[in-house]
Formats: structure tokens, sequence, C-alpha cells
């Protein structure tokens, strides 16, 4: 009897001494935990649909009806862009956000296997692991609306679902058009192969595809007849990559033919290369970019041809927030990560087979990564979003250590459990952070306060112009 007594007292003492914030995060980490079947399914299906940017049409619709049917009003197609969302739960402040996206990779297409076999040749497929981002963002949502409405927590919870990343810019849409104009605050994540908190800053990017017209000919019976649109592209090509030795050191240049001809004797009348440009400086980017489009014109010109050039998308780099980069960072080292299983750890070993990657041993999976402020040489659009509203994002190890993002690998790994056993990982942290959110004010004013300084002198500018969204870019 004294025993029971005892044991109540303490059970007590322990509801007493119990913050909302211990129990908030207690109850999305439950959440998510007790609906890791459908969340996992949710994601796997994404990754069977394998929807290219601007044609994501079944993989919004799954996101959409999963938030719908639990309470969130959705509002579809906004900022233009047909598979856009935007999904909202509660009213007042503070307003926090929750990124989702959910665009494959072309030509990508790898069946769930540790050897590289496509599942459909040719076709899409996640290499970056965006069916897990999509999926993850959701399930940290509806953890959060079940904590929100049974707690009768004050606050506006929004998902944004942001079709098109890999090069579609669909958040640089949404923030010129002012959708994020009225949030606080702005959370992410990202499939990798280690478990960190990304408290980074990229690089810019601005891509176009640059559309050379020549004059078509025979190409052996009247070749002075014809003006090469082909000479064009590939005059200008040669004239950019001369430029590589007198650019910043931290410049990414990229380009693809997409049109060359059609025939070897007829003289090319049309031709068009697509081209990628990067700096960590928008402004340097600018100036950058004002020298390859002057290249285009002055390959033109050698060529006899012309040229035009449509801006497909442009990012700006992302600003970091280290309050709110800090938070997550702490709700990452509480919940960690994941051990493989048996058979998890099988696929693992054959899968690194093929990969390069030495100083990676395959039990960092279980590791975080320490607090460190870096340079990342990646793009992505979510810098926009950063430059509108205080934000941060989080990675966890969805693939095998030592996989590089847009390679088979990342599909493979993707469409197993060791993909969405790390997209597990990343709800729980962005719900747990999204709590600290609700429930800390200070935590709120902070971020905005250095965000405030991190933007002093540098107003927020899209590069992608006033151009509509290239909602036939992948076609």
């Amino acid at each position: 009897m004294l025993a029971a007594v005892a044991l109540g007292l303490v059970a007590m003492v322990s509801r007493a001494t119990a913050s909302p914030t211990t129990d908030g995060h207690a109850h999305v980490e439950a959440h998510v935990d007790a609906n890791r079947d459908a969340h996992a399914a949710r994601a796997l299906h994404l990754w069977e649909l394998a929807e290219v940017g601007y044609q994501e049409v079944e993989s919004s619709n799954v996101l959409r009806q999963a938030l719908r049917e639990n309470g969130f009003t959705v509002k579809s197609g906004i900022a233009g862009m047909p598979t856009a969302f935007l999904a909202e739960y509660g009213s007042g402040a503070p307003v926090v956000a929750i990124l989702a996206e959910f665009d494959a990779l072309p030509g990508m297409s790898q069946k769930a296997q540790p050897t590289r076999e496509p599942l459909v040749e040719g076709a899409a497929g996640h290499a970056c692991g965006h069916h897990l981002f999509g999926a993850g963002s959701v399930a940290a949502a509806l953890a959060v609306k079940d904590w929100l409405a049974k707690t009768d927590t004050p606050g506006t919870l929004r998902v944004y679902g942001t079709p098109a990343e890999e090069g579609g810019a669909a958040k640089a849409y949404m923030a010129r058009d002012g959708l994020l104009d009225d949030a606080d605050v702005a959370l992410h994540w990202h499939p990798f192969d280690r478990n960190e908190v990304s408290y980074k800053t990229s690089l810019a990017n601005r891509s176009a595809k640059f559309r050379f017209t020549g004059i078509p000919a025979h190409a052996a019976h009247a070749p002075e007849r014809g003006r090469s649109a082909l000479d064009g592209v590939e005059a200008m090509n040669f004239m950019v990559n001369l430029m590589r030795e007198h650019v910043p050191q931290e410049t990414r240049i990229h380009y693809v033919v997409t049109r060359g001809g059609d025939a070897p004797n007829i003289v090319p009348g049309e031709a068009e290369v697509f081209y990628y440009v990067r700096h960590p400086e928008p402004s340097v980017l600018k100036e950058i970019w004002a020298r390859v489009v002057e290249a285009s014109e002055g390959a033109a010109r050698g060529t006899g041809t012309s040229v035009e050039h449509e801006i497909i998308h442009g990012v700006n780099s992302l600003l970091p927030n280290e309050a709110l980069s800090r938070r997550a960072h702490a709700n990452l080292e509480r919940i960690g990560s994941f051990e493989y299983s048996a058979e998890e750890r099988a696929f693992a070993e054959k899968l690194r087979e093929s990969l390069d990657a030495p100083d990676l041993d395959i039990d960092s999976v279980v590791e975080v990564q320490p607090f460190a402020l870096q340079l990342t040489s990646s793009s992505t659009d979510v810098g926009d979003v950063s430059w509108v509203v205080p934000t941060t994002g989080v990675r966890t190890a969805t693939w095998v250590p030592g996989t590089p993002p847009h390679s088979w690998q990342a599909v493979a790994a993707g469409g197993t459990s060791i993909g969405t056993k790390g997209m597990h990982q990343a709800a729980k942290v962005l719900a747990a952070t999204a709590v600290d959110l609700f429930l800390d004010a200070n935590l709120v004013a902070t971020a905005k306060r250095e965000h405030a300084k991190r933007r002093a002198g540098k107003p927020y500018e899209p590069l992608i112009g006033t151009r509509t969204p290239p909602l036939t870019y992948r076609k």
C-alpha cells in the first residue's frame, strides 16, 4: 500500500514538473511514431509516381488529401502553379510554415535494390529524395496540428506545397508574390547521407535556355548558303569555357546542349543550350550572368546567326539563421537517428560497393554532425524563402553514407525502409521545433531580429525577374 502511494506521489511530481514544451515534444513525436506506416506508404507512393517539375499532379493530390482529411484548409494552384498548394490550420500568431517538396528528376529511374537497374528505362526517379521531403513535412504537420488541437494552443500552422525545386524555382514565385510575407518562421528538411542541421549558406543560381536561329541548307550541296545555329551554340560554349579562368573561384557554370539539329546533312537552323550559373552572392552572380549573355550575343554575331534567351529559374542564396538552427540542432541531438536492421545493413554494404566513399563508415548513420556554419556548393529555392522569413532546415540520413544527391543510389535507398526511417526522424525534429516556436515567443523574436540584421542593406530581389512560372520546362 505504501509503495503504491509512493508511486502515485512520484507520478504527481513528474506531471507537475513536466513543461509544456516537454509534453509537446512527447506528443508530436509519439504521433509520428503511431502513424509511421501511413507516412511510409505515402512516401513510397510518391517514389513510385516519380513526377517531374510542374507535372506532379498525382503527387500533389496525395499530400493535399492527407492534409485536408486531417483538418487543414487547402488552397490549390497558388502563385500560378497548378501543383502548388497552401494548407493551413489554426489562427493568430505565430505563423509557422513548413515547406514540402515532391518533384523527381528526369532519367533517374532505379529499382529499390543495391545494384543499378532502372525501374523504367529513361523514366524519372527521386534522386534527390523529394518524395521523402514532401511526405515527411506532411507527417510533421499532422503531428503538430494534432497537438495544437488537443492543447488549444494559439497560432497558425501552414504547409507550403512547393513543386519543381529542381530547376523550376517554385518557392521563388511564392516569395515574389508575397505568399510568405506574413509568416514568422519557416522550417524545411532534406534527405541526405548523414544527420545535421543545415545551418548553411548556398549558391545563388540563375538558368536560361539560349536559342540560336540560323539558316538551314544542304550541308554538302549548298553549305555556303547556310548559317549553323549549332555553330552559334558551340561558339558560345567555347567562349564561356574560356571565362572559367576569369571568374571568382566560388563560381559554378554548367550547361547541356538540348537541341543540336536533326541530321548531319542539314545545316541546323535551330539549336539550344541550357545554362546554369551559380555564385554565393546574388550581386556577383548577376555580373557573371551578364558576361554569359554577352558571350551568346558575340557567338551569334560571329556565326551569322541570331540568339535569344529565356530565363528558366533563378534562386537566391540561403540566409542562415543561428537562433532557429541551434534550436533545431538541439532537437536533432535529443531525438537522434536510427540503426540499420540486419536486412538494411546488407543492403547498405552491397550499395557501398558502387560508391567511392572510403572515409564514411556505414555506422555514421547514427551520428549527428557538429553544429557549424557552412557554405554548400548546391542551390535551392529555399534561399528565396530565407530572404523573406527566418528559415532553418534539417538533414537526416535517408541514404547510405557516402551517397551523393542526384544518383541512382539515392533513388534506391529512398525506396526502402532506410529512406522512410530517416524521414520519420526528420518529421520528429521538424515537429518538435515547431512546438518550440509556438510556445517560445522569445525564440521567434530573436530569429526575426537576426534575420533583419542579416538582410540590412540587402533588399530581396527575385532572380526570376517578372516571368511567369515555366510550367512546361520539363516537357
